[in-house]
């Protein structure tokens, strides 16, 4: 760790952990990116309370369904004083045949050169996992007189065999011969 060009600092023991804060893309909702041609995501974030700039910088996307896959251009390793790094969605997608990325959720982890998991210390930067996002891939096009609705088809036999509507279906029926036999008693 240093604080510029490779000379030491004295960081008190009073000063918080360091943190970065995202600041692309938005952290309101999910983002959302397709995994095609000239299509590039750009994270960046700012530094908050880092007093020993690190050497470097990891950048992983960890999947919902478990793989991780190294984020931008240096395999995911980018100098410690980069506030931002560019993702090629296509590129890795072509040049990892063996990991291509999947149509899921995934976490951004930032962490420094002390590695995933290190504890928080004064001055120096946290492991972020803040940023969820998620890739799909584009579905080719389909001419809309060939398009049907999977969920539409059958769309009645659901409702059929849920059960509120068969606890209403024979609410009714019992409703219906309860008041025909009441009327009938009272005519007799």
């Amino acid at each position: 760790m240093s604080i510029g060009s490779g000379s030491s600092v004295n960081i008190p023991q009073t000063a918080p952990a360091g943190g970065l804060t995202i600041t692309q893309p938005p952290q309101t909702a999910t983002s959302y990116y397709k995994i095609g041609p000239s299509n590039t995501i750009t994270f960046a974030w700012n530094f908050t309370y880092v007093i020993a700039t690190p050497t470097s910088l990891t950048l992983s996307a960890i999947c919902d369904n478990g793989n991780t896959y190294p984020v931008g251009p240096s395999n995911g390793i980018i100098p410690g004083d980069a506030t931002s790094v560019t993702w090629d969605l296509w590129a890795y997608q072509t040049e990892h045949p063996n990991l291509p990325l999947a149509e899921e959720s995934y976490v951004l982890h930032i962490w420094d050169d002390r590695g995933p998991g290190a504890a928080r210390e004064p001055g120096k930067l946290s492991e972020n996992s803040a940023l969820r996002f998620a890739l799909y891939s584009p579905a080719p096009y389909t001419p809309l007189e060939s398009w049907t609705c999977p969920a539409c088809n059958g769309a009645l036999s659901d409702y059929i065999v849920h059960p509120a509507f068969i606890s209403v279906s024979v609410t009714l029926v019992i409703m219906f011969l309860t008041g025909y036999s009441l009327i009938r008693q009272s005519l007799r």
